[in-house]
Formats: structure tokens, sequence, C-alpha cells
């Protein structure tokens, strides 16, 4: 099913800056800001748009297969939709509406904790293909209750987000003192702060549904995440929100993928808002990409349909590259077709799309 949006938006500046126009300065800022001074968030396009490609030529690519498999389910294209808190932000429908468009498209989406209707009604929105993420606001027993609802409602695996033991400053938030309605009744931030690699395996002693762990940013931590038995290693710096001055995530992509060595699939987020960014995460090892950002500017531009649409001119984009790649399937691509090059243009969080007009 199209999402019949195909003549109001033919590329995906104009989802941005339709986003731009219908959304609140607070609520843009919200989606669109990092920590600090955005440094972290900064590196998270200066990494992608510092690499190349290395095209082949003299292919038959007459035929371009962009799907991919997820824990075990084929997807429609090698992208996720990445949790996001307060998705009502963007549409009424929250986390519903972007359940509808996982199922009419063909991707999962992972679920926030923090995010309206909830766990249940989510999942009653649609058959889809999701993930529940977890803020950790408990005891073992709010973990349990979780992860039991979780599966009672057919989640495929479960994902406790990792590098927020402290709430950062995100200074656009500040400076218009904008808060999110959940912030404000939030309770239990010591549980997250508590978290340590003995839950992991408490965890893992206790369920069967598989565990990501998300907020991965070193080999170290991704070694440690597979020897307990994790099944979803997420490089993720929360979209430069959490840490500021870390790394990009695809800086971080090789290295975490070398120490999990097929153990787990492995799961990248991070300023990825174009077909090429989905190709380049791909080829360094990636299973799938988490798009996050751009989710909320789709569902902000035209809830499920903007959603879909996003999704479709993403899907267009990738299928473009691997032509262009000498590549007939997403599964073939691989580091050869990439190489380091100088970025063009100074990073910033809408840098990506240069038929801005509306500032960022």
């Amino acid at each position: 099913m199209a999402s019949n949006l195909e003549e109001r938006f033919q590329n995906l500046h104009e989802i941005v800056q339709a986003a731009r126009l219908k959304l609140k300065q607070g609520d843009w800022d919200y989606l669109m800001g990092g920590a600090e001074t955005e440094t972290t968030l900064k590196r998270n396009r200066l990494a992608l748009d510092s690499v190349a490609f290395r095209p082949r030529v003299l292919r038959d690519v007459s035929k371009i297969d962009c799907t991919s498999t997820f824990l075990g389910r084929t997807v429609r294209i090698p992208v996720m939709l990445a949790p996001i808190g307060g998705l009502e932000t963007f549409d009424p429908g929250g986390g519903a509406t972007v359940g509808k468009a996982s199922a009419e498209f063909g991707v999962p989406h992972m679920l926030s904790s923090v995010c309206h209707p909830g766990l249940e009604a989510t999942a009653a929105a649609a058959d889809n293909f999701r993930i529940f993420q977890l803020y950790v606001r408990g005891d073992d027993a709010f973990v349990d209750d979780h992860v039991k609802r979780a599966k009672d409602h057919g989640y495929a695996a479960f994902c406790l987000t990792v590098d927020t033991a402290s709430y950062s400053r995100r200074e656009r938030d500040i400076a218009t003192r904008y808060v999110k309605p959940w912030r404000q009744r939030a309770t239990g931030f010591a549980f997250q702060a508590g978290l340590n690699w003995d839950h992991v395996k408490r965890y893992k002693d206790l369920h069967d549904l598989p565990l990501g762990l998300k907020g991965i940013a070193t080999a170290e931590d991704a070694a440690l995440a597979v020897e307990h038995g994790v099944e979803l290693v997420y490089v993720s710096n929360h979209g430069g929100r959490q840490l500021d001055h870390g790394r990009g995530s695809l800086d971080v992509l090789p290295e975490v993928v070398a120490a999990v060595n097929g153990r787990a699939a492995v799961i990248m987020d991070g300023s990825c808002v174009r077909g090429t960014d989905v190709v380049k995460a791909m080829a360094l090892g990636a299973t799938i990409v988490g798009v996050g950002r751009l989710q909320g500017l789709g569902l902000a531009a035209g809830g499920q349909a903007g959603l879909v649409r996003t999704l479709e001119l993403l899907e267009e984009e990738i299928r473009i590259c691997l032509a262009l790649l000498g590549v007939s399937r997403i599964g073939a691509v691989d580091k050869s077709y990439l190489h380091p090059a100088p970025p063009v243009v100074m990073p910033h969080v809408s840098s990506a799309f240069p038929l801005m007009h509306e500032g960022y």
C-alpha cells in the first residue's frame, strides 16, 4: 500500500521542510538538538561524511534487492525505527502510529518505554515486527514485569538502554525551558544509574526473550555484551544527546563489529538520514540501521502516511546507491566499497539536507 504522498513529497528535503514548518520551536529543538556543545551530534554526521564510495562498473544491476534479515525475519530495507521518547509530540497516535507505519512498510519498530500509548496499546494497534526498549525506573520486579508484558504482547526482543546513567544537559531545551511531560512525571532515576553487568546476567539467567543493549560505544563493552549472551549489540550515542564529545557512531562501528565477531546482531544509529548512510553502515558490518530523527520528521510531516513516504524515499535512495556501486543486493556490500575522504561541508544536524532554507 502506497502512502499517497508521492506528489507532495518527492525528496527527503521536502519531508524535513514540512516537519520544520509544522513543529513548534520547542518540539523541533527536542527532536533535533543534542547535549551541551552538540559535538557528539556533529561527529555522528562527520563520521558518515568522511567516507567516500569506491563504485564498481559493468555489473548486472538490472534487479536490485534491498531486503535484509534481522532476528531471522525478512525486512524490506535494513532499517529499524529507533526508540524515541514522546512520539506523541509528532503525531497524536504516538507509538501506535509508528507501529502502523512499521507494519505497512515492512521494517521493525523499537518502542521506547517513555512513549504513549504504551506497551500494550501500541502492540494492539498493528501486527508489526516490534521490539521493546526499557529505561529502568524500578527494581528487578519492575524489569521482570516489563519483560513478561513484552513477551505476552508479541515483542520479538527486549532492549535496555545503557547510556543514560545521568540525564544530559540538552541546552536547546534548557534555553527555552522545554520539558517533556514524561520527564516531569518520571521517578526512579537511581535505578538506571545503578544498572550494571550483574543485571544483564540476571536477565539472561531468567528470561528467554532476546536481549539488546542500546548505547554500546567501545569494543570492550561489545565483547562483554556477547560474553553475557546478549543477542543485540546496539551502537548508539543517543543521537549525540547524552555524552558530549563522544565519537561518531560510524567511527565506533568497525571495532564493535570486530569484537562481536558474528556472535550477535549489531544495530547502529547516529545521524543516518539518507540511503547512502544506510549503505555505509551496512558495508562496515551493521546488521540493521536505526533511524530516529528521520522517523520523527516523517511522522511530523504527515503522520503514518508521512512516515511511510519517508521510508519509501529512503528505500529509493538505497536502491540507487546500490545500483551505482555495482551491487545487486544489500547483503553483498562490504568495506571494499568504501574509502576515507575529507568532508565537504561542516557537519550539523541537518547538513545532509542542503536544500533546507529554515535553518536548524
